[in-house]
């Protein structure tokens, strides 16, 4: 489907752009006309009602899966590249293009991080300037990196689903991290390309970040569970039930899950983990 001529014109047909959102109309009508190749918006269960998108493929969910939602996306999209938005963030014009003509340069690279610039005033987000410095050193791509930021990356889409995609369990905050393993585990290089930006301007008003930081303590300990060694299961979980011990009766109940899905890292992986 080729996008609406209201839209910004398409500069590439290797990329689709796919965003999964739940209840934020307001921020899909600044953004998603800023898209510049196929988008597919993968609405998350919303209570409200989605504003007109014309040219969009709108996929509607009838449960809210999260981060998981984006792998909706991915498997309806036919291109061999597909970049992530969230509903407050966009790639700049000229970065989808380059980085399928970075990917189509180095096969072995499975996601792109872009450079990430925050708010109106566009000011660099932390993650970026640690990335940049990576001490990974630098593979085909840019540095190498071992994490990322899900609204601001381009992955090869068959590396992605034959990773598995983001697990539902985790459902949201610090989904990234599992993924960046397991594709690193597979054999891809995973790279920082600070030629491609993204904007993203967030309105933390109304989360509870409370929750938010709970839910991440009980995400990093079930992937800790599920890829690291015993040891630095024991720390994080050490420092899980300091910081957050509400978030310790999460990871009880998804306890035996995630230890009959237990898939130890190779050791370069957990070595090159351990240097971070």
């Amino acid at each position: 489907m080729s996008l609406d001529t209201n839209q910004l014109s398409v500069e590439t047909d290797d990329v689709t752009v796919v965003v999964a959102t739940r209840n934020r109309a307001d921020r899909l009508r600044e953004t998603m006309p800023r898209h510049r190749a196929r988008t597919i918006l993968v609405d998350n269960a919303s209570d409200q009602e989605l504003p007109a998108l014309p040219g969009v493929d709108v996929v509607r969910l009838d449960a809210n899966r999260g981060a998981a939602a984006r792998n909706v996306g991915v498997e309806r999209a036919r291109t061999r590249y597909v970049a992530f938005a969230d509903d407050d963030s966009y790639w700049t014009p000229g970065s989808l293009a380059r980085a399928a003509d970075i990917m189509d340069a180095h096969p072995r690279v499975a996601l792109l991080a872009a450079r990430v610039l925050v708010g109106p005033e566009g000011r660099l987000d932390p993650v970026s300037a640690e990335m940049a410095a990576s001490p990974l050193g630098r593979g085909t791509a840019g540095p190498s990196i071992l994490g990322f930021l899900a609204c601001s990356v381009i992955v090869r889409r068959d590396a992605f689903l034959a990773a598995g995609g983001f697990e539902p369990r985790l459902f949201v905050y610090g989904e990234e991290a599992l993924l960046a393993m397991d594709l690193a585990a597979a054999g891809y290089e995973l790279s920082y390309a600070p030629e491609l930006t993204v904007r993203h301007l967030p309105q933390p008003a109304g989360r509870d970040n409370g929750a938010r930081a709970r839910r991440e303590t009980r995400n990093r300990v079930l992937t800790a569970v599920l890829r690291r060694p015993l040891p630095v299961i024991g720390r994080t979980l050490l420092t899980a039930v300091r910081r957050s011990p509400r978030s310790v009766f999460g990871v009880t109940r998804d306890l035996p899950w995630a230890l009959n899905h237990r898939r130890p890292l190779p050791p370069e992986v957990e070595a090159a983990l351990r240097r971070l």
